[in-house]
């Protein structure tokens, strides 16, 4: 569980940064969930943004819920179309 500290840690650290994903009209497809896995594995935190054609079914909150959802992330915030992503990095140990 993400603290409100932590969740505004997040917010500075990816307030500058450009999305690293794109979700596309397809929305969420499993190409989309192995991309944001890979990149939560490496980096912790991402921020993906949902284009305007993939939000004619869905609402950006319930897309970002479900990519959450898929890969084991805590959804930090939804803001418009934009959403940010934390998984915290398993230790090898």
């Amino acid at each position: 569980m993400l603290t409100p500290k932590m969740k505004m840690r997040i917010k500075r650290a990816l307030s500058a940064e450009s999305p690293t994903v794109h979700i596309g009209k397809e929305g969420a497809t499993a190409q989309i969930i192995s991309e944001v896995a890979k990149q939560l594995d490496t980096r912790e935190m991402i921020k993906a943004k949902i284009l305007k054609t993939a939000l004619q079914d869905e609402e950006a909150k319930s897309i970002a819920a479900k990519i959450a959802e898929q890969t084991d992330a805590e959804l930090v915030e939804v803001r418009g179309h934009t959403f940010l992503l934390y998984k915290r990095k398993q230790k090898n140990g």
